[in-house]
């Protein structure tokens, strides 16, 4: 039997039955919100439950499902009365509850660029997001070539992290943190295509899908398309 985490902080639950962490996701395992978590639970060393919804079926937008999780969407933790959807705030509140290696950076000028670079990556590069979707990184699909919109959001991605990423860099603060993946993943929609992403970028993102955290994601088994 798996030890029950230790918490900072213990506002939910009441049961030794209640800390069982429970993580919904898509059953493409094709999200990378949902993957942003599952890593983030790997990462901090947490035990949890993993659950999937079919949605092409729908299956989030069950009564008791939406009710649940409010947004209809993937991820979903749920930590005993608590269901929380959204991922940068399930990573955050994983983080300020429980134990364990830490998801973001201590420092709290670092710890707040580290969630700036998560708002954008969820906020912008929309024609990217389209056009080299998560089919190109979880199951090889090809793609027409970028539209002039997409290549422009390429190049704001590119600019973007090179202002953070020094040649040579392994993480963007010096230590790892969630939004290490959050931005790998995101060159990874173009790298993993065979898109053109200057060498030091591209070298950091394949640093990062080396990571048995992110792994563990790649290699669950997925539904043909």
């Amino acid at each position: 039997m798996q030890s029950s985490p230790t918490l900072l902080s213990h506002p939910v639950p009441t049961t030794p039955e209640d800390d069982v962490l429970q993580l919904y996701v898509d059953a493409q395992f094709a999200s990378p919100y949902a993957m942003s978590v599952f890593v983030a639970l790997r990462e901090k060393q947490l035990p949890f439950t993993l659950h999937t919804l079919d949605l092409d079926r729908g299956q989030q937008h069950e009564p008791d499902y939406a009710q649940r999780s409010l947004t209809s969407r993937v991820p979903m933790l749920r930590h005993g009365a608590l269901t929380l959807s959204e991922s940068s705030a399930i990573t955050e509140y994983l983080d300020e509850v429980f134990a364990g290696p830490r998801l973001y950076p201590q420092d709290a000028v670092a710890r707040a660029r580290a969630r700036q670079v998560q708002a954008w990556l969820r906020s912008d590069l929309m024609a990217l997001r389209e056009e080299r979707n998560t089919q190109v990184v979880f199951y090889g699909a090809k793609k027409a070539a970028l539209s002039e919109q997409a290549s422009a959001a390429a190049q704001r991605l590119f600019h973007f992290a090179g202002q953070l990423l020094p040649a040579g860099a392994d993480s963007l603060f010096g230590q790892w943190c969630i939004a290490d993946v959050d931005l790998a993943l995101m060159l990874n929609r173009l790298a993993l295509h065979g898109d053109r992403v200057p060498p030091h970028l591209e070298d950091y993102a394949r640093r990062q899908w080396q990571r048995p955290s992110v792994q563990a994601w790649l290699t669950q088994p997925r539904p043909a398309l």
